[in-house]
């Protein structure tokens, strides 16, 4: 067995990657459990306040996480992820509940910033640069994480926002055969992405632009979706950009997402994120895509 296995196996030596927190510690700083952030099917999440002065967002998972090896095997994983666009995972508890401990963001969520009236509008070049921030993000996920994370969900709830708006994608999983991946060699190439959930992926971002462009909260199915499949869709796109942006914004620069988001909900799509990312960096022109 060796080195890399005997690491990911074995619950009894501490993870080099993340902290150990006590239950003790993560009830306190959760001003026992009340300071909640926001409930979901996949946990609950706490703001929490330790004594050094960090401020964290701590999941609390359900309890459908079968085993300690598969939960050692998780946040072992989670902890070598290392990228400017994604939440980082500061430590762990568990006991008779687990816990992830992960960076604070104090913008919260997309989401919220989308659809809250309360809250300030985001302006059109921090809703461009969300775009590539998440693009970026999903590219290191895919492409250069070895096992690659394909285990993915990319929505304004999941993507969050720091003191200086920089954009940040949580609710990264792997799933068994990323656990398997990790005691492998890696054998896959990038073009096998294409096979292994990258459209799915695309398809998602592809939503997720449209409702950075729009300010609604959009389905799969949503008609907005289908709009931008028309042909005519550049003669109305200016009527379906968010009202809270007025005239704030480049006509050139909304053409070029809106393409991005044609191309990625294209049934059958075979673009791909790097591809997108460059796209949206401007470093190609949309006929090559």
């Amino acid at each position: 067995m060796n080195k890399m296995k005997r690491r990911l196996s074995s619950s009894s030596r501490p993870l080099p990657f993340v902290k150990k927190f006590s239950l003790k510690e993560i009830k306190r700083a959760t001003d026992e459990f009340s300071m909640i952030l926001e409930t979901s099917p996949r946990g609950i999440i706490y703001k929490a306040r330790f004594p050094d002065g960090q401020v964290a967002r701590v999941k609390q998972l359900r309890s459908t996480e079968r085993g300690t090896n598969t939960f050692y095997k998780k946040v072992q994983l989670l902890g070598r992820l290392h990228h400017r666009h994604l939440v980082k995972l500061q430590g762990f508890a568990e006991g008779v509940n687990r816990f992830l401990v992960f960076d604070h963001m104090e913008n919260g969520s997309l989401k919220e910033y989308l659809h809250d009236p309360l809250r300030t509008p985001l302006n059109w070049r921090t809703r461009l640069q969300i775009a590539i921030d998440v693009a970026a993000a999903l590219e290191y996920l895919c492409y250069f994480c070895d096992p690659p994370v394909c285990h993915i969900s990319i929505s304004s709830s999941n993507v969050m926002l720091d003191a200086n708006y920089v954009a940040k994608l949580s609710d990264v999983g792997f799933s068994d055969s990323d656990l398997n991946h990790a005691t492998e060699p890696n054998t896959r190439s990038p073009t096998d992405h294409i096979d292994q959930g990258n459209r799915d992926l695309v398809f998602q971002f592809g939503v997720l632009v449209l409702e950075l462009i729009t300010g609604q909260s959009l389905g799969e199915e949503d008609e907005v979706v289908h709009w931008v499949q028309e042909s005519e869709f550049a003669c109305s796109m200016h009527k379906m950009v968010d009202a809270d942006l007025g005239d704030s914004y480049d006509s050139k620069e909304l053409k070029s997402l809106l393409i991005v988001a044609r191309l990625c909900t294209r049934m059958g799509n075979e673009i791909s994120i790097p591809q997108i990312l460059r796209y949206l960096q401007g470093k190609v022109e949309p006929s090559i895509l």
